[in-house]
This record gives C-alpha cells, structure tokens and sequence, in this order.
C-alpha cells in the first residue's frame, strides 16, 4: 500500500523555470543574508580588519575547493535535494537520512535568525518603537512582544512568497540581489568622502594579542557559516532551465559575490571607525558608524541594504531548505506529507509551512541563545559538505575504463573532504579558534538525539523500501541504471 502511494508522486511535478541569473541570485543572497552588514564590528574586534578580510577571502577560496564536488554532482544527478540524493547514491539510505537531517537543520537556523536580524535592524533604527512590552530575559537578551511580533509577520509573508512558486521567489531574490549590490557599491564608494574616513582607523590590522596567524585562522573557520547558501543551488537543481552543467560557474561567481560583499563591508567599518571607540561597546558597530559619518540619511542606506540581505537569505533558505525536505518526503525517509505539492503552484507546501512553523518558535529564544544554535548549526552543514566531497570521491574514478572517469573530479572530492574535516575539527575539537559554546555542544547534542529518536521511529519503514523504487524517487532513475553509471570495470582492483 505504503509503495503504491510512493509511486502516486509524480517526480516531474515541480516547474523547471530557475533561470541562471536567479539560480545565482539564491546562491549570492543566501551567503550574505544580514552577516555582512550587522557582523563586521565583531570580526573587526576579534581579528581586526585587514586580517578577518584575509580571512574571508580564503574561506571563499577553501568553499570553492568543496563546491566542485557540488557542480560536478549536480550535473551528473540534477534532482531536487541536491545533498540529500549524493549522499543516498554513495553511502545508502542510513547515512542520507543523518546528513540531511543536520542539513535541514542548519536551513533551518539560518532563516530564524534572518527573521530575528530584522528585529534586531527595527529595535536599532526606532529603539522606543520597539523596547515597549518587555516580556523575559534569556541569557541576558530582553525579549519583547514587539521583536516576535515583527519577525513572525516577516516570516509568515516570506512562506507565501516561497508557496506561490519558484520563479517567484527567483524573482525577488533577483531584484533583492541587484539593490543589495547597488547599495554596497554606494555606501563604499560614499565613505571616502565621510566625517570618520582615513585609512589609519584599521590599525590594528591584526589582533596584536593574536598575531597575524590565529586573527587570520579564526575568521577562516566561519567560512561554512558565512558562506553557506552556495549550497541552496544543488537543493533546487531539478527546477532549473538550463544545463546542469553551468552549477559550477554559477556557485564560484556567487561565492566570489559574496567574499567581495564581506571585504567591502569589513573595509567600510574599519576606516570610518575611530580608534577611541570602543568596538565592544556598540552593539551594531557598522551601524553606528554610518550614523556618525552620514547622519539618518547614510543609515537609511546601509538599513534597505540589511533589508534585501535578509529578504534574500529568508527567501533563498526557504527554498533549499523546502526542496531538501520534499525530496526526503518523496522517498518516504522522511514522512510522505512533506512530498506534497500545491495543486496550482506546483511548490512543496507541506515543507515550507512546516519550516517556517519551526522558525516561529526562534524570535521566543532571545538573540543570545540563538547564536548558540548558529554556531551550532555551522557543525550541520559542514556535515553536509564533508558528506558530499566524501560522495564525490567514492563516485567519480581514476580508472580511464570506468563510467565515471573524472580524475579532476575526484581529486577536487578529496581535497574538499579534506576541507570539510578540518572544518568540523575547528568547530567541535575545543580550544580551537572555532570551537562551540557549552550550549552550542549542548544544542548539538539536543538536535542529535532527537534526529535518533525520529530515526528509530522510521528504522521499520526505512528497513522495508525497496532499493530500486528508492532510485527512481530519489534519482530519477532505476537501481539498474544508477548501478551501471558507477560500475567500475570488472579488472579494475579499488
């Protein structure tokens, strides 16, 4: 019965109408979400400017380094839930569900907090407005009912932008992107002539208690956090309307986007900053700079720039996060609910209401606790990517006689996992430049025993699925056909 009702799911039910420049325009706009304009002050303070600019950059590269095994994936399997079906064809049904549930996770985190990143932009902008109805403090973070009231509209109209369909959303996204650019270009080009302009605010270019190696290092290890949103493009390859083989461009020029963004950002506050104020002391450094140099006009500015980046990552993790759980709902790994479609926009309803359901409960926690969850949600996608380079490496051959001959490939797969493991070192081995928070561990711990608890529950149903329908659900293609694509040659010894 369970297998009848899998094979009603028509696999060609989402609209293929992503085209390149919206398909990058999720990528770009997911990276940059609020980071760049609300975060600067805090690397600048750790790591001071010049040296958390290093650090950015590299990052950037060492994400390239991972997102080969990406574009090559896609172009050979261009389904939806891009991460969830690489790490099904190489690894089984066992290992898809755990990476991907650390996956969704991480997706998940990032659009709460963009949602909690405009609260944050209102509560700076018109403080009387929003310090009215103070409800608790959590860890030190007063919560307001004005706060979760504005983050949960956001949300709400974010979810029926995402459920009237893909080229909606790719729409917005587009034009969200291109203001963003504008706006940046503007204010950096406009702080050479501000009050505060001089080159001699970024010293120290280095943490001088750090030195140059430790204040480069710890802004590198953010790298999975600040540039996560490349990814979004494998999770919505199946709606795309053109070439699979183009992901990669695609991904390297929103990444190099957004390292750009970030250097601009981190350049612009560090020479409009004073060296007599103290960087701790201001909650929204970048903010309060602008303000001093440019007055309200140069804050409105910088303020419809934190908008679109927010409304892009809002929007682009939506999307990605939606198509991950709909293509796990597809193959019954995760309840089939989550494969339903809207009858007249042809999106994965179920999915994004569920995700922004779970997204409402964030604006309760309070900003403190929820960079706790940030910070843990880093170690989820990494997981992701690790998987994926690791995919990569199993899939594609060195045996010239094999199907899946791509030296360069594999090669790429192995340094990516190489990345991707030092990654995760950084973030879960303590003492190091990245390591969690004890409520980070904590939350970790949580959100793993509770995808242990959902796994149990599914283990009898995951059990019993018959490979080859679970081939056609997840890859569009019969156990056969998948076996004979990565079939190494009889002679070949692995």
């Amino acid at each position: 019965m369970e297998n009848d009702k899998n094979k009603q799911v028509d696999r060609g039910d989402l609209k293929q109408n992503l085209s390149e420049k919206f398909v990058w325009a999720i990528a770009y706009g997911s990276c940059i979400g609020w980071g760049a304009f609300i975060l600067p002050g805090d690397w600048i303070g750790q790591s001071g400017p010049i040296a958390a600019s290093i650090g950015i950059v590299i990052g950037a590269l060492l994400m390239i380094l991972i997102a080969v095994s990406y574009g090559a994936l896609v172009e050979k399997f261009p389904v939806s839930g891009g991460a969830f079906a690489f790490s099904f064809l190489s690894f089984g049904r066992y290992v898809s569900f755990f990476s991907s549930w650390f996956l969704t996770f991480g997706y998940v985190c990032v659009v709460a907090l963009n949602a909690t990143a405009f609260s944050l932009l209102i509560k700076f902008l018109l403080p009387n407005v929003l310090n009215n109805g103070k409800l608790y403090t959590v860890a030190g973070w007063d919560v307001y009912i004005t706060e979760i009231i504005i983050a949960t509209i956001l949300l709400l109209v974010f979810m029926f932008v995402a459920i009237r369909g893909a080229s909606v959303s790719g729409s917005l996204q587009y034009y969200f992107c291109v203001a963003m650019v504008v706006v940046v270009l503007l204010i950096f080009f406009g702080s050479f002539f501000g009050n505060n302009f001089a080159l001699d605010n970024l010293q120290p270019l280095a943490n001088p208690e750090q030195g140059w190696f430790i204040s480069i290092i710890t802004i590198v290890s953010i790298a999975p956090w600040a540039y996560v949103g490349f990814d979004n493009i494998p999770q919505t390859a199946e709606e795309f309307n053109f070439a699979p083989n183009k992901t990669f461009k695609l991904i390297v020029y929103s990444l190099l986007a957004a390292s750009m963004t970030y250097v601009v950002m981190l350049l612009y506050t560090g020479w409009l900053s004073t060296n007599q104020k103290s960087l701790n002391g201001q909650l929204w450094l970048t903010g309060a700079e602008t303000q001093s140099a440019f007055g309200y006009v140069g804050l409105a500015v910088l303020a419809i720039a934190i908008m679109m980046g927010i409304f892009t990552g809002l929007n682009g993790f939506l999307m990605s996060a939606s198509r991950l759980l709909f293509s796990m709902g597809r193959s019954g790994i995760m309840p089939s609910v989550f494969s339903r479609i809207h009858s007249k926009y042809k999106t994965p309803y179920v999915a994004i209401i569920f995700l922004v359901g779970v997204s409402l409960i964030a604006p309760w926690l309070g900003r403190t606790a929820l960079t706790w969850i940030v910070d843990m949600s880093s170690t989820g996608v990494s997981v992701a990517y690790f998987v994926t380079c690791l995919s990569a490496t199993k899939l594609f051959s060195y045996n010239k006689q094999s199907n899946t001959y791509a030296p360069i490939y594999k090669t790429f797969g192995i340094i990516g996992s190489v990345v991707s493991f030092i990654f995760l070192c950084l973030l879960l081995i303590p003492g190091t430049p990245a390591s969690l928070s004890l409520p980070s561990y904590i939350a970790l711990g949580v959100w793993l025993v509770l995808g242990l608890v959902f796994f149990a529950i599914r283990y009898p149903k995951l059990i019993k699925m018959d490979n080859d329908e679970l081939s056609r659900l997840i890859l569009n293609r019969s156990e056969d056909e998948v076996e004979s694509m990565v079939e190494e040659p009889a002679n070949h010894k692995s």
